[in-house]
């Protein structure tokens, strides 16, 4: 039987300090800091090539950073890895799905990996599979599957072991109208539960889902605040995203 996830340390469950990545000269974040409480569901927001995906990495501790610190739920999550990555659940962008498998053999598996016993492994299938909608498409190889449903089997998989705090990179990326209608849905629903970080450069992302946006443009953030403050409405947002990144100075 796996060991219970750890309690978290305070009520800050996602927190940049200061975090760096530096490849020779070139900065791909700068000073990132910013922290996510408890029950926030926080949007992750700026251009393509802002710092997103690194700045996410190095929360995760996929990346180690050049200089600062990142922590999940209190853990250091270079120092304190293996109990991060217990109340942490991760969805990259391009998740890590094998092709040959089919969900409901990729499930076992995470959680065979993750040490969770059988009992375990089979009640929590059944939740995340109820959760994502996944009953049509359990025998099927992944490599079969529509991107909508490719991106459900990556939530389960994320969602397998109960963490507390979320990390999605792109979450609807690539996805057709009909398939952001349901990423988003359930979103809203884990956020119910759960903390929520979510990178997106596209502003009706965080109307739907969110009630914090940290923005970061050129690897540096630029606004960290409450989506209203953004704007009341789609011109006035996009008039505000516009300026945060400089281009409405380059018109």
């Amino acid at each position: 039987m796996s060991e219970p996830n750890p309690a978290p340390k305070n009520d800050t469950m996602i927190e940049a300090v200061r975090l760096s990545k530096y490849y020779g000269h070139f900065a791909a974040t700068q000073d990132v800091s910013f922290q996510i409480k408890r029950g926030e569901v926080a949007a992750f927001l700026g251009p393509n090539g802002a710092g997103k995906s690194t700045t996410m990495k190095l929360l995760t501790g996929y990346l180690a950073p050049s200089t600062g610190k990142a922590y999940i739920a209190g853990y250091d999550t270079q120092t304190e890895r293996l109990e991060a990555s217990k109340v942490l659940g991760y969805l990259p962008e391009n998740g890590p799905l094998y092709p040959d498998m089919t969900p409901r053999t990729l499930l076992r598996f995470f959680g065979e990996a993750r040490g969770m016993s059988s009992s375990e492994i089979n009640e929590r299938m059944h939740e995340v599979i109820n959760l994502c909608n996944l009953h049509e498409v359990l025998g099927k190889p992944i490599g079969k599957l529509s991107k909508g449903y490719r991106q459900r089997v990556g939530m389960a998989q994320v969602l397998l072991h109960e963490p507390e705090v979320l990390i999605l990179d792109e979450p609807t990326s690539g996805l057709d109208p009909n398939q952001i209608r349901d990423v988003r849905k359930l979103i809203r629903k884990l956020g119910e539960t759960k903390t929520i970080l979510l990178s997106t450069h596209i502003l009706q992302e965080v109307e739907a889902m969110c009630n914090r946006v940290v923005f970061i443009n050129e690897g540096r953030v630029v606004f960290d605040g409450k989506p209203g403050d953004l704007g009341t409405n789609p011109s006035e947002f996009d008039k505000k995203f516009h300026e945060l990144t400089g281009a409405a100075a380059s018109e």
